[in-house]
């Protein structure tokens, strides 16, 4: 699974993990106001992304690579946390 940062529009610095790709474009979903039903679309070029993921994100995907908005939601939580922990250092 990856995850992406906007780097640009009104949801700029925004995390979101990548569901698919198409024409260009990525479909993302946040598992809050965007949900897997409702994913955002966003041009390739304004998404920077995330391929080196804590062990602890990864920790949490489920065996059956099924994904859920909670899923989502705690993926990006934990990873948001161990960016933090990161910077304090």
């Amino acid at each position: 699974m990856i995850l992406g940062r906007s780097k640009a529009g009104h949801d700029i610095g925004e995390i979101y993990v990548i569901l698919k790709e198409e024409k260009g474009n990525y479909l993302l979903a946040n598992g809050k106001n965007r949900t897997m039903e409702a994913p955002k679309k966003k041009n390739k070029k304004h998404i920077q992304l995330i391929k080196n993921l804590p062990d602890r994100v990864n920790e949490i995907l489920p065996e059956d690579d099924k994904l859920t908005d909670l899923v989502i939601k705690r993926m990006i939580r934990l990873y948001q946390e161990e960016e933090n922990c990161q910077k304090q250092m």
